[in-house]
């Protein structure tokens, strides 16, 4: 009877201290998603009188065939491929510098750490006003007779996207940085130390040693940017003021869902089914990059 009170005991204790976080992701993550996979299959109008019409696919079947939706997915998907291998490759290179041993590396951990501590709407700010017409990247190549008239960055459909790249790449970088750095420092040194022996470069070291030693770290980092990428949402809201513009330029698959769920009435389980594709699609890539890296890791093992 003893040991039975106490075993019940045990359980009341766990279960007060699981229940407040069970029920936070109860609310917080398990039911926003079921119901917005209820409202997917629904027209949905949330203003008034709330109502909820079953729709069926139809929701899902407009999506797919929406101009808007469309230029969304092929703005996500453009920034998706450039930023993702170059932040991969820039974090890679950056910390493989720092963890050389080279003089002041503390110092320049800290500095180059400081983006990922900035608000990311700040950090859109700071850069609206350096890409902007009387910006100073303006200024530095009209002082260097590299252009002869100053562009408008962020109004010009061909460059505003490319100036969010160059923001995002910025900005996400230095936290990959600080993962690949802690990767790194987990390779054995003995293997340098034979590598050294047999004669072989900083180069082939790199690429012979320390690329594939880091490669799970790699896949970790290239999974994080994939998910985020996808989502990308603040900085064309923010430069855009919410539109996507100029022309739909930087109308990103987040912020369609937005503009469908909140600025059109009666269209909330539209943007609902849109989302739950953007879902399967991130869930589809990280899959399929995760069974080639994962081939590969085996492949180099064997």
């Amino acid at each position: 009877m003893a040991r039975s009170s106490e075993r019940k005991r045990d359980i009341t204790q766990a279960a007060a201290f699981v229940l407040p976080m069970l029920l936070v992701l109860l609310i917080f993550t398990l039911f926003p998603i079921f119901y917005s996979l209820y409202l997917s299959f629904n027209k949905v109008n949330l203003v008034g009188d709330v109502s909820y019409n079953f729709v069926g696919f139809k929701n899902f079947t407009n999506a797919i065939t929406d101009e808007r939706v469309i230029i969304a997915l092929k703005n996500t998907l453009k920034y998706v491929v450039v930023v993702v291998p170059i932040q991969s490759i820039l974090a890679l290179v950056l910390a493989t510098v720092l963890n050389s041993g080279i003089r002041f590396q503390k110092t320049f951990r800290s500095l180059l750490f400081i983006p990922t501590l900035t608000s990311s709407s700040a950090l859109t700010l700071i850069f609206m006003f350096i890409f902007s017409l009387n910006g100073p990247l303006n200024s530095l190549l009209l002082d260097l007779h590299i252009l002869n008239n100053p562009i408008n960055y962020l109004n010009d459909q061909g460059s505003v996207m490319w100036a969010i790249i160059v923001m995002n790449i910025w900005s996400t970088v230095p936290m990959f940085m600080t993962i690949y750095l802690s990767g790194l420092q987990d390779i054995d040194s003995a293997m340098y130390e034979a590598a050294d022996i047999d004669g072989a470069n900083m180069f082939q070291k790199w690429f012979k040693i320390t690329v594939p030693q880091i490669a799970p770290v790699t896949n970790y980092v290239v999974m994080m940017g994939l998910t985020s990428t996808f989502q990308l949402f603040d900085q064309p809201y923010i430069v855009s003021g919410g539109s996507g513009g100029p022309n739909n330029a930087t109308l990103t698959l987040s912020l369609v869902i937005y503009q469908y769920a909140f600025r059109q009435f009666g269209t909330m389980g539209y943007a609902s089914a849109i989302a739950l594709l953007l879902t399967i699609a991130i869930f589809v890539v990280s899959m399929i990059f995760r069974h080639f890296s994962s081939e590969n890791v085996t492949g180099e093992g064997r």
